[in-house]
């Protein structure tokens, strides 16, 4: 019931219905017209004749030319199915193109009087003539009949048959309805074929909406070469989906350079809270020192310039701490949150290692630390070189503050194990020492944490060292961590060879 009430609000149904009732209309409009319209019309057009055979009937007796007249009439009679009956004022025949017509004369004469009963009907009267209608109920016969009054007197009488009319009509009709069913017939296909040419498109078209209202606007209509309405709405349609299709464009890419946008102030919204926060509590100390120290040089605590220049010297040392990590922060957030620019280039990995022990020598010899390299040679790998020297920096000075002696050893090893098949190289910075809890391996590297709560002031260090060393290696989306080793404990990254 649902597939049949869809298919009756189909484009196709309705115009096959439409077409369909159009046809039927005409041909029952013709069977009523064949019905009700052709019997009058014969009538009309078989009068016509009588008047027309009485005019020249009429017209052979006033006319002075020697003519055949009886050969004459018997043409007339021929050519149009006339029986002609003429006969003088003394009633004696003239001429009579049908015996049965004069012999049955007498009774047709009395049927004649009664006009308007069901036999006889009057149709056309005059000074001249009379047609009638008349039924012969002896033969079942109807004939039409004119009666006359000739211009030298004589009488004129001529009629024809009907009845054939009424079979005519009859046959006609049985045609039509035989012509009907033919007509249904083909008319079905021709309208099916029809209403498929006018009711794919419109459908094509449909389908084509439909997918833009989803945002597909990957169909187009076909042109064709006909330039009617259904051809121009589809052209419509096909520059209005280009030109939405457009738009959507345009307002996907400014919604996504809204919402970059929207991020961006986010994380910098962020990243401003990150840093008051990191900030106010990691400079509460040297600003109580600074502060501390200061009162005491106004309160003149230390007379002796000795003591107030140690008060200076640690004044000094807090506030270049505080200047060296609020650089610092400032530069790990700008990792963090995308913020710095990387200039990759390609650069000898182990001279750069070497490079950076060579720098910490000062502290490395104090410490009295032997540095070990474990390096198949030169390798070369693509990244910023001034950030890889910041990780490997992080990592050395790390091992450095941990570094203990273990089972008589005392050393930081620095080892690179290149991986041609992954086109990576590790780089991996040893110390001997204690083993890093499990539960603090996954803390380490974010800021300012420490495994050791104790602050350790004299040797340094700002707490975010490892947390560079992550916002790095994140930037560049490499691996990174560290391992807990028999004797010590590992720190590693990998980085992208260049061969």
């Amino acid at each position: 019931m649902f597939r049949i009430k869809n298919a009756i609000k189909s484009v196709r149904v309705k115009l096959f219905i439409t077409l369909s009732m159009v046809i039927l209309l005409i041909i029952l409009f013709l069977i009523l017209v064949n019905n009700f319209v052709l019997g009058q019309f014969y009538l009309y057009s078989k009068t016509k004749s009588l008047k027309s055979a009485y005019q020249i009937i009429n017209n052979y007796y006033t006319n002075e030319d020697d003519i055949n007249i009886e050969s004459n009439l018997e043409m007339i009679a021929i050519k149009n199915g006339f029986d002609i009956l003429i006969k003088n004022p003394q009633n004696i025949n003239i001429y009579s193109s049908n015996r049965d017509f004069f012999s049955t004369f007498g009774q047709m004469n009395e049927m004649t009087k009664r006009v308007n009963e069901d036999t006889v009907k009057e149709i056309e009267k005059n000074e001249k003539y009379v047609i009638k209608t008349m039924k012969d109920n002896k033969n079942g016969l109807t004939y039409i009949l004119l009666s006359a009054t000739l211009d030298n007197g004589y009488l004129l009488y001529v009629r024809i048959p009907i009845n054939s009319i009424d079979e005519s009509v009859k046959i006609s009709n049985n045609f039509l309805y035989l012509m009907a069913g033919f007509a249904i017939l083909i008319a079905a296909v021709i309208i099916s074929y029809v209403s498929r040419r006018f009711t794919d498109p419109i459908l094509e078209l449909n389908n084509i909406a439909k997918k833009m209202s989803n945002l597909d606007f990957s169909h187009k209509y076909k042109i064709t070469d006909t330039d009617d309405e259904i051809n121009n709405l589809g052209k419509s349609i096909n520059v209005m989906s280009d030109k939405l299709e457009r738009t959507i464009k345009q307002l996907r890419n400014t919604n996504i350079e809204l919402e970059k946008d929207i991020d961006e102030k986010s994380k910098l919204e962020e990243m401003r809270k990150s840093f008051i926060s990191d900030v106010s509590h990691e400079l509460k100390t040297p600003i109580a020192l600074i502060q501390g120290y200061s009162e005491g040089l106004i309160e003149n605590v230390n007379k002796d310039e000795e003591s107030r220049k140690f008060y200076a010297e640690v004044i000094l040392d807090e506030t270049n701490k505080m200047d060296k990590l609020v650089k610092q922060l400032l530069e790990l957030m700008k990792l963090e949150y995308g913020k710095r620019n990387f200039d990759d280039s390609i650069f000898d990995i182990v001279e750069l290692e070497k490079e950076v022990v060579r720098k910490s020598k000062v502290i490395l010899d104090e410490e009295n630390i032997e540095v070990k390299f474990v390096t198949p040679g030169e390798i070369n790998v693509y990244a910023d070189n001034f950030y890889i020297e910041q990780v490997i920096s992080n990592y050395l000075t790390n091992a450095i503050k941990h570094i203990r002696e273990k089972n008589g050893n005392k050393y930081i090893q620095i080892e690179n194990i290149v991986d041609v098949e992954k086109n990576l190289v590790r780089v991996k910075v040893f110390n001997t020492g204690e083993n890093i809890p499990e539960e603090h391996i996954s803390k380490i590297w974010k800021r300012f944490y420490k495994v050791d709560e104790s602050r350790n002031r004299q040797k340094g260090g700002t707490g975010i060292g490892l947390s560079f060393v992550k916002a790095i290696m994140n930037s560049y989306e490499k691996s990174y961590g560290v391992v807990n080793k028999e004797n010590g404990v590992e720190f590693f990254f990998e980085l992208e060879l260049k061969l």
